[in-house]
């Protein structure tokens, strides 16, 4: 990893400086919170598992494997699941075994794989997040670390413990571990975050004119819903557009294909019980357009015609050959670049080099630069605060996000300020950045989990 520009190099450099000034200045923990936590949450742990010892797969588990019995052991559970008990798997590992994901435990839907995944939400809410805040937390305060160098796509990363890990949208989850992060007194929490800066840097360096169509005016969320579903737009229902968004949108851009985005999709309409608009159930649509399984999505198998696979085949054809055929035509220049390179160059002046696989190499040139968009900011933003005598502190960096510990006298010169820097001088300084960029505010008065929308001058 290495900066190839003067200008990347002045970035990486500023931008450490700034980093280490939110380590300095640490995020406030209420500590007598988060230990009731870590006691409640120890109990429930313990009292779940006692249910769960009454249950059949328990006990058929207990048989199998005697006093090596693990009751959070995927490999055992599997043995009983689908070897004793007759179901059937819907994925495989690539090791050939049946996969034993959170969606395979949805799908079964019995008392005790319902149980095992709150378990498991709860075991790791206990030891990764509760008990990690409270292993780092130096008097009432935690001072992750924040590094520039970890990531090879030139994205920040968090350690000790990793800030950007922290839950939020498990909301059972969230609730417990970000309510421990409370502001200083008299101040609040406030979190700006870009929106949709991924997208918007893919328009900005692609100069794909519908994909920039789609991000500023369109919805390509409801678009895709309405064809992965087959309904008309207007009929699509709001879990319809998650289910898109995430499971075949995020998926392609991401370098998905359309066997993994059939599982998806087809997932989401069993397990969530999705519906149209006008309330018909998505599974009986389905049928009625011909389209009653899914297929059997196996990488080495053929497409089965007149399936789910089969129909999100031809989606995700007309989705990069004609809606964003621009686009797709710059992933495939990347691509060409680096087979015959060995290196690409972002626009921001940093080399990726190396063995890279087909995903990296069309994702890094757009992950780079927009993380490099916050740390633009970030940088300008710290330097301000200094140079006006504000009371008000940068105390956290996630993903696309810039986490302010605001005086509430300071609230609306902070959040102006941050809009200035991050929106309207970063386009000024960043001429390829051709792209309106866009970014949402929400304030905390109580503690992280509280915030919500800021509505104030910016």
């Amino acid at each position: 990893m290495k900066p190839a520009t003067p200008e990347a190099y002045e970035l990486m450099h500023r931008g450490a400086l700034a980093l280490a000034s939110l380590e300095e200045a640490g995020m406030r923990v209420d500590i007598d919170y988060l230990d009731r936590a870590l006691v409640k949450t120890t109990q429930r742990i313990a009292a779940l598992k006692e249910r769960l010892w009454h249950c059949e797969e328990y006990a058929l588990q207990r048989r199998r494997f005697g006093t090596s019995v693990n009751i959070t052991s995927k490999d055992q559970l599997a043995v009983v699941l689908f070897d004793d008990m007759g179901h059937h798997p819907r994925n495989w590992t690539a090791t050939g075994k049946p996969k034993m994901d959170e969606t395979a435990l949805e799908q079964i839907n019995s008392q005790y794989t319902r149980g095992i995944l709150r378990l498991e939400k709860l075991i790791k809410l206990n030891s990764t997040y509760l008990l990690g805040v409270r292993n780092a937390v130096d008097g009432e305060y935690l001072h992750p670390f924040f590094n520039l160098h970890n990531v090879r796509s030139y994205r920040g990363s968090s350690d000790s413990p990793n800030l950007q890990n922290i839950p939020v949208r498990d909301p059972m989850v969230a609730k417990v571990i970000r309510r421990a992060f409370i502001p200083r007194d008299g101040h609040a929490l406030v979190e700006c975050d870009y929106s949709g800066q991924e997208v918007r840097v893919a328009c900005c360096i692609s100069g794909d004119e519908k994909l920039t169509y789609d991000t500023l005016e369109g919805d390509m969320h409801r678009d895709m819903a309405a064809e992965c579903y087959m309904v008309e737009r207007s009929n699509v229902s709001k879990g319809m557009r998650q289910a898109a968004k995430g499971g075949f949108v995020f998926a392609q851009f991401y370098g998905d294909w359309y066997k993994k985005c059939a599982v998806n999709l087809w997932d989401e309409v069993e397990r969530r019980k999705l519906e149209t608009a006008d309330g018909v159930p998505l599974i009986k649509h389905l049928a009625s357009r011909g389209i009653v399984r899914l297929g059997t999505t196996a990488a080495d198998e053929p497409t089965q015609s007149g399936t789910f696979e089969a129909h999100l085949e031809k989606v995700e054809r007309r989705f990069w050959g004609e809606r964003f055929k621009v686009y797709s035509k710059a992933r495939r220049q990347w691509w060409d670049t680096y087979e015959r390179q060995g290196w690409l160059k972002m626009v921001t002046g940093f080399v990726v080099s190396g063995v890279m696989e087909k995903n990296q190499v069309i994702n890094y040139p757009v992950q780079g630069p927009a993380f490099h968009c916050l740390l633009w900011s970030l940088i300008r933003l710290v330097r301000e605060l200094k140079r006006r005598k504000m009371r008000s502190k940068v105390v956290g960096q996630v993903h696309d996000s810039i986490v302010g510990d605001v005086h509430l006298k300071e609230l609306d010169d902070y959040v102006q300020l941050v809009h200035e820097i991050s929106v309207e001088r970063l386009s000024r300084a960043w001429r390829w950045l051709t792209v309106p960029l866009s970014m949402d505010s929400e304030v905390a008065y109580d503690n992280w989990f509280s915030k919500e929308a800021y509505n104030g001058k910016a």
